[in-house]
């Protein structure tokens, strides 16, 4: 977000438009300390960094010192919300002896997201030296001005930095901050030593964060006191009891009853069917960049989903890879159609494959009989395409400004982090949720042209700050940071998940107007009907079969279904899904815990013997078989968990026509109550058809008089049966 926020600045800043044609970079750094009123923009990318270029920051913060020019920076105001901390920190007081790098941010903007990987490595090196980070959110949105909100951001982007909210943007204006993301380098003796604004500046952070500590370390003015850190993270009740964490996008398979879900922190894709049913997880649940099985594969904060169900293939917005991928579920393997991992600064394209470099794509569109993707960029303030012929993505529209400007061609157009895409029944129109300039915008598909439907500033296309809660005619509609939209049969409607204001929205282009469907504007989470109910922060919104809207509800971590015949809104249970991976792998080994939610329960005839082997085989019905590519797996355990119990393999893969061997040994049971149970997930497909999911749980009681090893094993065979059949397990001596 290269946007200023309002009100005079109280520095120079060389612009963005200007830091190209500075002389050097070198020349533009030499400003850095030498007044407090020069703000520099160092270079694009990465940098070179080297031992030199510190030398020469050590150098500057020499001069600046001797010649006392840096800013002595006020001190943050009391009774300011912190998080992360157990208590407010002072630059006077927790935070002398240390150099302090303010981050100042405001969570809606995609250039502040770019760069908490940079401060993240940052912390991490800097880990044993006194360097600390401090988030100051400075807030543009109103709805960003609530701490709930912010603490939101702060646990869904796994900041572990200390962030204060600053909602007037007092610091923001004392040291004269034009833009989000600005970075503040300060003293341990409090001075400011330089302000960098925008991305991309890592290596020159590191540079002046390493000359710092050269500087004031061999004059003794580093002290490492430790911080009263507490992660909101680890607080209690602070995250929602919910297998899903900041789900951000939704696509349905009206022919196969499926919802796909983008469990975006979660770093996964989740299949359910309409009901919300868990049939199969995309990804292992772990962040990283890789191809590969279904089962196998790696995202990172995956967005955006289309389903193309003649081919049975899902496209995914891999945002925080800046990738665009593909599944497909009849070969059960995910492809990488485009990116290569890395942000990319290209605002052309024109590459193939992985060649060319995205930059955070945040959704996606089928387009041309399933041809062309049209892809939402919203790192780079466009939209792109991807044509399948020649495997190239290039942009189609924006030229790359972060404007809300309409123009005739693609070229001439821009976007400010477009969110959202639809399109219309005829395909000749692709609505699109601006976020930043809070509007819904058309994009023309033959022409690459921008047009204003509803929201922002239509006069002024570099105000950013139209926004607001106004329902009515389109010429005054207002609507906060939208990031979701969809659209109807009916070719006149549109819905809106009009995010900042926590509600959805109906955008009828017969009588060209915008009204809010559900939602009280309140954040929160209440079924009901209409304004009776309550979102938080909707996201991704899509039209199911039975006209039923499924939302997305990003800070709730749940699905929410509108009921477009009685208005009525209701939460979905989800209580079959597993957990996120990460958070299954911090519960004790061996303790499953019961039966988990959905799971068909099978309650077998107690067995006498404290020791032995489990024979373990589930079988596919006639015309189906296991999926492929997704891990059909099984764990077992004594409950309640038992003194010398072992069982080896503890836990394993399940493979179609094979049994799975499990040797169990028991300590004793007396007192009774014992029981061994096998807790087994099955993926499995219809030939030609779609794919389920089965969770059985199989329980064996222990006899309180059993002794000794079985002499033959015990066998468990089991069939899963779909819809509602009635399944058959039988234990065989």
């Amino acid at each position: 977000m290269a946007t200023r926020a309002q009100g005079p600045p109280a520095t120079r800043t060389i612009k963005r438009d200007d830091a190209w044609t500075s002389a050097t970079r070198r020349a533009a750094l030499v400003g850095m300390v030498a007044s407090a009123s020069v703000v520099v923009r160092p270079s694009e990318g990465a940098g070179t960094g080297s031992e030199s270029q510190v030398a020469t920051f050590k150098r500057l913060i020499a001069q600046g010192e001797k010649n006392k020019n840096g800013l002595l920076v006020p001190d943050f105001k009391q009774g300011l919300d912190w998080m992360n901390v157990s208590r407010p920190l002072r630059l006077e007081k927790e935070l002398r002896g240390r150099v302090v790098v303010l981050d100042f941010w405001t969570y809606c903007c995609i250039n502040c997201m770019h760069i908490l990987p940079d401060l993240a490595k940052l912390e991490e090196k800097y880990k044993d030296d006194p360097v600390t980070v401090v988030g100051v959110h400075s807030a543009k949105f109103d709805n960003e001005k609530d701490t709930e909100a912010i603490r939101q951001a702060v646990l869904r982007y796994g900041i572990q930095h200390p962030v204060v909210n600053d909602g007037a943007m007092t610091m923001w204006r004392e040291l004269g901050v034009s833009s989000w993301p600005t970075l503040a380098v300060i003293s341990p003796e409090g001075r400011l030593l330089t302000l960098i604004p925008g991305e991309g500046n890592r290596q020159d952070l590191d540079d002046i964060i390493a000359a710092a500590l050269e500087y004031y370390g061999e004059r003794g003015l580093l002290r490492g006191n430790p911080l009263p850190i507490a992660l909101e993270a680890d607080k209690p009740g602070q995250v929602l009891d919910s297998p899903f964490k900041y789900p951000g996008k939704i696509a349905v398979d009206a022919v196969g009853q499926r919802l796909f879900i983008s469990d975006s922190s979660n770093h996964r894709i989740v299949v359910t069917n309409l009901q919300g049913q868990f049939v199969s997880q995309v990804g292992d649940g772990t962040p990283g960049f890789a191809d590969g099985t279904i089962s196998e594969a790696k995202f990172c904060r995956p967005q955006g989903v289309a389903f193309d169900s003649t081919k049975s293939v899902l496209y995914v917005a891999d945002t925080e890879n800046h990738a665009l991928r593909q599944v497909d579920f009849s070969s059960g393997q995910v492809v990488t159609l485009a990116g290569d991992g890395t942000k990319g600064r290209d605002y052309l394209g024109g590459k193939k494959g992985r060649n060319q470099q995205l930059n955070s794509p945040w959704d996606v569109s089928i387009v041309e009989s399933g041809s062309k993707l049209l892809v939402v960029m919203a790192g780079s303030h466009q939209i792109w395409t991807y044509n399948f012929a020649d495997q190239v993505a290039q942009a189609f529209s924006g030229n790359g400004y972060e404007r809300n400007n309409n123009g005739p061609t693609g070229k001439l157009s821009s976007w400010a982090q477009p969110s959202g895409i639809a399109l219309s029944a005829d395909e000749k129109i692709a609505y699109i949720a601006d976020s930043e300039s809070s509007s819904i915008r058309e994009l023309d598909i033959s022409t690459g042209g921008a047009k204003l439907l509803a929201g922002g500033d239509p006069f002024f296309s570099d105000n950013l700050f139209q926004f607001g809660d106004v329902d009515g005619n389109l010429d005054s509609v207002r609507l906060q940071h939208p990031l979701g939209i969809c659209a109807d049969a009916d070719p006149n409607l549109l819905y809106i998940a009009d995010s900042y204001n926590h509600k959805i929205k109906v955008l009828d282009l017969s009588s060209r107007s915008v009204q809010t469907l559900a939602g009280s504007g309140s954040a929160g989470l209440v079924d009901g009907k209409g304004q009776g109910a309550r979102f938080s922060e909707p996201a991704g919104i899509v039209l199911g079969p039975g006209k039923r809207l499924y939302v997305a509800d990003t800070n709730n971590n749940t699905i929410r279904v509108i009921d477009l015949g009685t208005g009525s809104v209701s939460t979905m249970d989800v209580s079959s899904v597993p957990k996120g991976r990460m958070e299954q792998e911090e519960a004790p080994q061996g303790e499953i815990g019961g039966a988990p939610p959905g799971a068909k329960v099978v309650r077998l005839s107690p067995v006498r013997s404290l020791s032995g082997e489990l024979k373990l085989s589930i079988a596919c019905p006639p015309g189906f078989h296991y999926t492929k590519g997704a891990k059909s797996q099984f764990e077992v355990a004594a409950e309640p968990t038992a003194q010398g119990f072992v069982a080896s393999p503890q836990s394993g893969q399940l493979r179609e026509g094979k049994e799975s061997t499990i040797k169990y040994s028991l300590r004793d049971s007396r007192g009774g109550g014992n029981l061994l149970r096998i807790n087994a997930k099955v993926y499995y497909c219809q030939e030609g058809d779609v794919c389920l999911f089965d969770l059985i749980s199989f329980e064996i009681p222990i006899a309180s008089d059993a002794a000794g090893a079985a002499s033959i094993p015990i066998t468990l065979e089991y069939t899963v049966h779909p819809r509602g059949e009635r399944s058959s397990a039988a234990l065989l001596f």
